[in-house]
């Protein structure tokens, strides 16, 4: 089936992402210059160049056949894993993790295309063992995920390996695998995660003893828990085993999700920096360290606020021109554009990524392969994560965790990153229909 030019592209994810990053570049370029309206960074010039290498990244990737990549998603995922190893071992220090390789000013994060790569592969997998065991099933996608995921933390970079995780959970929902087995994971990662962060919320935040938090930094303590858990989790499987209870499952599901997260929160908690697991909590008191961890979250609250329904205008904002916001033209850049545009600014940018969002939704109903089905579901979670932590990060409603926001924040990697997941969402669109075989 031949198809025309005009159907390659959906124009109004084209149209929102072409705003997106025309607002991110002129934000990026207000959060170069200083009080005395000096312009100090050249930033602005290097997205400009990222934006435009992206768009033709997007066609490219839009009048590309997404199926022929099913082929070679096992090569590009073996390679994605090796350059993780490589950065890991030789790759350059940057904001305390060892995450960018290149030449002097030159170099690429290689856990960004990771995400698109991470997943080609899964969507491989699962479109192709729809007929396995679930558990089985379950367990290789897990697996798929975990040694990139792994890989990232030991950098570490915490806030681009949890993109992972929700990338997973809409696949495999899209998948058909079985939502018990999702909220395993889902209730692994977020009570390793409290696990791991409560004893510095204890010292840190409300500096008071609490009681339960000794079973986490007392090691004979923590120790006899895991056992109990462990075997509390033994007797659970055992019960299902031979009487066939529902409520054995369920002992055994929840005290699994106990145990596990225990173990986890052990080698989590000497892979991250303290000043990391600080940074996941502050959110809660940021006045518990105003001038340290809490920094970042008190101004940006501070640069939204006072941009009220219109905004300062252009140019005129404080917070950034003063440089009271580190990471401005990265982390924070919704704050610099919700200080100088207002609620309505914002507003804009939210319907930006609303309309996506949506659209994505929209190419998921109607696509008939599979494998493009799940790669859209993977670029769903993907973008959905990725917005909702940030905004939420610098409204202060969500830990800091130092995801960018896509096609706003300046950095090349993520910038193409975020446009060659685009242009596949198009090429998907416009083949929705052909009913061809694969091509495998």
């Amino acid at each position: 089936m031949k198809l025309h030019i005009i159907d390659k592209f959906d124009y109004g994810i084209l149209l929102c992402i072409s705003f997106l990053t025309f607002m991110g570049i002129a934000f990026i370029y207000s959060s170069g210059v200083n009080s005395d309206g000096v312009l100090q960074s050249r930033e602005y010039l290097k997205q400009i160049m990222w934006a435009g290498i992206g768009l033709c990244v997007l066609a490219i990737a839009a009048f590309f056949d997404f199926r022929r990549l099913k082929r070679y998603s096992l090569g590009l995922y073996l390679f994605i894993l090796v350059a993780l190893i490589y950065t890991i071992l030789f790759g350059k220090y940057v904001k305390g993790a060892r995450s960018w390789i290149g030449i002097g000013n030159l170099g690429i994060q290689p856990s960004e295309p990771c995400k698109i790569i991470y997943i080609l592969f899964l969507a491989r997998y699962l479109d192709r063992s729809p007929h396995e065991k679930p558990l089985k099933r379950f367990i290789y996608a897990l697996i798929i995920m975990l040694l990139p995921m792994g890989l990232i933390l030991l950098q570490p970079d915490l806030g681009t390996a949890t993109v992972y995780l929700p990338i997973f959970i809409f696949m495999c929902f899209m998948a058909n695998v079985p939502v018990r087995y999702l909220g395993l994971v889902l209730g692994i990662g977020m009570t390793t995660i409290i696990f791991t962060v409560l004893p510095i919320w204890e010292s840190a935040i409300i500096k008071s003893n609490v009681p339960i938090v000794r079973i986490l930094t007392d090691n004979k303590l923590k120790l006899f828990v895991i056992m109990a858990t462990g075997l509390i989790t033994a007797i659970g499987v055992l019960g299902q085993t031979l009487f066939k209870q529902k409520y054995f499952y369920w002992i055994a599901y929840v005290f699994a999700i106990l145990f596990i997260s225990l173990i986890l929160s052990i080698p989590a908690g000497k892979v991250l920096r303290p000043y990391q697991i600080q940074r996941l909590i502050v959110f809660l008191d940021p006045q518990s360290d105003p001038l340290g961890a809490g920094w970042n979250i008190i101004q940006s609250k501070i640069a939204i606020g006072s941009g009220n329904l219109w905004g300062r205008g252009f140019l005129q904002g404080t917070q950034s021109h003063y440089h009271f916001l580190p990471e401005q033209s990265t982390d924070f850049i919704f704050s610099i554009l919700a200080e100088e545009t207002g609620f309505v600014g914002g507003r804009l940018v939210f319907s930006a990524f609303l309309l996506i969002l949506l659209r994505i939704i929209r190419i998921i109903q109607v696509t008939s392969n599979v494998y493009g089905n799940l790669i859209a579901a993977g670029i769903l979670g993907m973008y959905f994560y990725h917005f909702i932590i940030n905004v939420g990060m610098v409204m202060g409603i969500m830990p800091i965790t130092g995801i960018p926001l896509p096609f706003l924040s300046y950095g090349g990697s993520a910038l193409l990153t975020n446009m060659l997941a685009a242009g596949l969402l198009m090429s998907i669109k416009s083949r929705k229909l052909d009913f061809s075989v694969d091509i495998v």
